[in-house]
């Protein structure tokens, strides 16, 4: 399917983040290489990637919402269905699963009243099981909107979704799809100046010259 560019379309963004999404766009001597960048922005506003974003994201990167999904879909972080609010992954590799990993996620599952991969029917928590977190020497260990949770036990899982769902944990989980509080700014005289490949006609200006 090719990109819309109808502007009679009603746009995906907001028009604070469609200012946003020309900013990154903007910051790539290939407009293509914004399509990450995008894609978590349409992920923090709506908390997943429905259609109508990759189809945005196709217009304002020149590609099509396929080519768009194609590159998403490489990676686990972005979602392309509903998922919950907050999206609890428990590690289930060797080392966190010799240190209960197993009986963690089972107790999960009742805490919650979903199986693996099921959303609650309110819509806060999604769970899911994870390959390793990197973190092997606090197992074991889960993630909720990829911000680690270390050596849980039960009654830590248990405290851990009361305080979501009261909101207590908010000043340090935030909903999914926020990938940072502190977004990035770059000064325009403070950009790096890249150019398109084909435009290179010399080695990188920060590259050691000889006799220099």
């Amino acid at each position: 399917m090719a990109a819309q560019s109808d502007e009679t379309q009603m746009s995906f963004f907001t028009t604070e983040n469609r200012r946003l999404a020309d900013v990154i766009v903007a910051r790539y001597p290939k407009r293509r290489s914004a399509t990450i960048p995008l894609l978590h922005l349409a992920q923090e506003q709506h908390g997943w990637i429905c259609d109508d974003a990759m189809i945005e994201i196709a217009d304002l990167v020149d590609a099509t919402p396929a080519e768009v999904k194609g590159t998403g879909t490489f990676y686990e972080m972005f979602k392309f269905h509903p998922v919950g609010k907050y999206v609890v992954n428990i590690c289930g590799t060797m080392s966190c699963k010799l240190m209960g990993a197993d009986e963690l996620m089972n107790h999960a599952e009742q805490k919650l009243g979903v199986a693996v991969g099921e959303t609650t029917e309110d819509g806060l928590f999604t769970l899911e099981h994870a390959e390793c977190q990197a973190a092997c020497t606090e197992a074991p260990t889960l993630q909720v909107n990829y911000r680690h949770e270390y050596r849980v036990t039960t009654d830590d899982f248990d405290r851990l979704v009361d305080d979501l769902t009261a909101g207590r944990r908010d000043g340090d989980i935030p909903a999914h799809g926020t990938l940072a509080r502190i977004r990035q700014e770059i000064p325009a005289n403070r950009a790096v100046g890249a150019v398109p490949p084909e435009e290179v006609d010399g080695p990188p200006a920060w590259l050691p010259q000889e006799g220099a």
